[in-house]
């Protein structure tokens, strides 16, 4: 069996993370098997929909690196993917209904005449679950044809997985109590079901409902924030499913070698935002200095700070240090700026040390006294110092830090000393003795 999986959103709006989610699994289970991920848009609200949020699902997807092997801008064999493109192909497929007495009119509308039994859904992730649909009072009969002549979502939705060839249907757990209706429907039509996997749905910390209002709900904001896409795709995969083992880094390949619908959990995923940057971060960690530098340069730019031709040099300072290329301007800038903020704080406390500013001030002519600049001669240089006073060499870093950067973190502080050179040290330490910078 070809396995054949899709995607189905509606551009009401922006690409939510629990979407997002739902097609991964989609796109991971179909490239694992060797099949196909197709999109269809299912746009027939027209009073909702638009084309700002149809591109936002385009872009988010294509950002994601979830390509569609059938759908808008992909084609295929089993168009149009827009189901408001597609009014024939459901009003044969309700003439079906018509002919075989599974329809009948009420109040203008056409209701679908529900088979009086027991329905169980044979869910790969959930298990058998059970409807009975004996009492009409509490099943009555599916409107499947509105009185406007539009045909409602689990209409459609049947007609095109059918039509679509669909082998899987892998979607949010809150659809499951739609299947047994589906199933219905699908007998009436003489057909063969796809197979049904319902994922659990995406809560925040607090455990409720994730929202399109809530913080980390729109895709669309994770480029902005400085999330690389394998971070959030890596994240979102181990929202409700499991590797079986302790890692929890994947690139996107190693997740399709992976996943499987037996290692989805039934528990609702809880969305941990600080969980998702430590993932992003991991994944930065894993770049080459180049794609990293490449990677934080449009952020470096957009804060309106230089990019100098050794750039890749400067990011590599900071890559073990950020989580997000969002953090790196601020990371970085006293490495290109000799103007930049300080952590007022730290700095106070580092001059009322007056022996910290002796210290200081003995360095600044031991760096001028040497030969040759480099790491390693900038360090010995501090060892001298420090002896000079009769304190360790360690005694002596923190302000030097502090001097050259005006924060109590940050990169190596060997690095800190190659990047300035000679003469921006001396300076910014003679500065920092001297008075407020």
């Amino acid at each position: 069996m070809t396995v054949r999986t899709r995607f189905a959103p509606s551009p009401t709006g922006y690409l939510h993370v629990g979407g997002a989610r739902t097609a991964l699994f989609c796109w991971l289970f179909a490239r694992k098997h060797g099949g196909q991920f197709i999109l269809r848009v299912e746009d027939t609200d027209e009073a909702r929909n638009t084309d700002e949020a149809r591109q936002a699902i385009f872009d988010g997807l294509a950002w994601l690196g979830l390509d569609w092997d059938e759908g808008p801008q992909a084609g295929g064999a089993h168009g149009p993917y827009f189901q408001s493109q597609r009014g024939e192909i459901y009003a044969r497929y309700f003439e079906k209904l018509v002919d075989s007495g599974r329809v009948y009119e009420s109040d203008g509308a056409w209701r679908f005449r529900f088979e009086r039994r027991p329905v169980t859904v044979h869910d790969l992730v959930c298990g058998e679950v059970t409807i009975d649909y004996t009492d009409e009072s509490n099943t009555p009969d599916m409107v499947v044809r509105r009185s406007d002549g539009s045909f409602v979502f689990h209409f459609v939705n049947v007609v095109d997985d059918l039509e679509m060839q669909v082998s899987h249907v892998i979607r949010g757990e809150d659809h499951l109590m739609n299947t047994p209706k589906h199933l219905q429907l699908i007998e009436a039509f003489g057909a063969v079901p796809p197979a049904y996997a319902h994922i659990p749905l995406i809560q925040n910390e607090n455990g409720s409902k994730m929202s399109k209002r809530d913080q980390g709900a729109a895709v669309g904001d994770y480029p902005r924030q400085g999330y690389l896409s394998a971070g959030l795709v890596n994240y979102l995969a181990m929202l409700g499913w499991s590797s079986k083992t302790e890692e929890e880094i994947f690139t996107i390949d190693e997740l399709v070698q992976r996943f499987s619908l037996e290692a989805v959990n039934r528990a609702p995923a809880r969305f941990d935002v600080e969980k998702c940057a430590w993932m992003n971060q991991q994944h930065l960690l894993r770049m080459s200095d180049h794609d990293f530098a490449r990677a934080a340069e449009p952020f470096v730019r957009a804060a309106g700070l230089p990019v100098p031709e050794n750039f890749a040099e400067i990011a590599a300072a900071v890559q073990e240090k950020v989580r997000l290329l969002s953090d790196v301007p601020a990371a970085l800038e006293f490495l290109l700026n000799d103007t930049f903020p300080c952590e007022e704080e730290t700095v106070v406390k580092v001059r009322g040390n007056a022996a910290a500013l002796v210290w200081l001030a003995s360095l600044a002519g031991h760096f001028n006294a040497l030969p040759e600049w480099s790491a390693d001669a900038a360090k010995a240089a501090v060892a001298a110092a420090a002896a000079e006073h009769g304190v360790k060499a360690g005694q002596l870093m923190f302000p030097l830090r502090v001097a050259l950067s005006g924060k109590h973190g940050g990169p190596d502080l060997g690095a800190i000393l190659s990047l300035l050179g000679r003469e921006r040290c001396m300076e910014r330490v003679r500065n920092f003795v001297r008075g407020p910078l």
